[in-house]
């Protein structure tokens, strides 16, 4: 830029004035005020960038108390939860107390079908054809009724009928280990030994079943009745005697309750062909009610 002189070199003998007047500018321009706050804005210095994922919500728990509850040989944590949140999402978080939530009631659970499997008693009835509703509908036998009489006395108690038709002592010890691993019975009625003195079987073999029967019943851990049964005067009053003494001998043996005589009212009866089949040999329907008065004051002893 060309800047104009304004005074003469000191060498010079006569003042130089410039016309017209003129004023010199600075060459590095004029001086202004400030237009922004003189407070500098530095950006930030940069910093390594690293890549991130967000992390799932983390729980802390910290115990709190220890509580006990109802259920046997179990006690219950509850704890704070302490949330940490890493991230914009919202779960659902667990702790300790949910976790011991679950347990303690599948354990109550387990516990109250524990005990409903424990109430649940059971009487086994093994017996012939007079027990196996022979010639009867479905009901009618006295082990039905026996079902329905537990109920009306409120007593919770299972009947589980295991009688066969023409079923003998020996056919009745056979299965008696499975039927009381089966069932777990608390009390076992045995109705057998008629069939055995129809077919002439000694009266040893009949006595040495029903002791056998009856000792492994009460090796279970069940209660055992013996019901008994009469022989016909056409048997003779010998074998009559020696049958009936079979069932005594046999409870005494055992330390079973024994009925003497199961067809009380029945076959001792003056006009005994309106209590039975058609057969002479089978008690019917009319007569189930009694066969159930015979037994019933000693079950309900028994299961009490």
């Amino acid at each position: 830029m060309y800047c104009a002189r304004t005074s003469a070199r000191s060498s010079s003998v006569k003042l130089n004035k410039s016309w017209p007047a003129s004023r010199t500018e600075p060459c590095e321009g004029v001086s202004k005020p400030a237009m922004i706050d003189n407070k500098v804005l530095l950006p930030e210095p940069e910093a390594p960038t690293m890549a991130k994922v967000s992390p799932p919500a983390k729980v802390k728990s910290i115990s709190r108390k220890i509580a006990k509850v109802p259920v046997e040989s179990v006690t219950d944590l509850n704890t704070w939860a302490t949330e940490m949140m890493e991230s914009g999402m919202n779960k659902t978080l667990w702790n300790r107390r949910h976790f011991n939530a679950i347990v303690l009631s599948v354990l109550a659970t387990g516990f109250y079908v524990e005990i409903q499997a424990k109430s649940a008693r059971s009487i086994l009835i093994l017996g012939d054809s007079i027990s196996a509703e022979y010639g009867l509908q479905r009901g009618q036998g006295w082990v039905a009724l026996l079902a329905q009489k537990l109920t009306e006395e409120k007593m919770a108690a299972q009947v589980v009928n295991a009688s066969i038709s023409g079923e003998t002592t020996s056919g009745g010890r056979s299965r008696m280990s499975a039927l009381l691993k089966q069932h777990q019975p608390e009390l076992v009625v045995i109705e057998l030994g008629a069939n055995d003195a129809l077919r002439g079987l000694a009266l040893a073999q009949t006595q040495d079943n029903l002791i056998a029967m009856a000792q492994a019943a009460k090796s279970n851990g069940a209660k055992v009745l013996l019901l008994g049964i009469q022989m016909p005067p056409n048997y003779g009053a010998d074998y009559a005697k020696q049958f009936e003494s079979v069932y005594r001998q046999s409870a005494q043996q055992t330390q079973a309750h024994l009925i003497p005589f199961f067809l009380k009212g029945v076959g001792d009866d003056p006009d005994p062909l309106k209590w039975f089949q058609s057969d002479r040999i089978h008690p019917n329907a009319a007569a189930q009610p009694q066969l159930l008065v015979n037994v019933w004051p000693e079950i309900k002893k028994m299961m009490q």
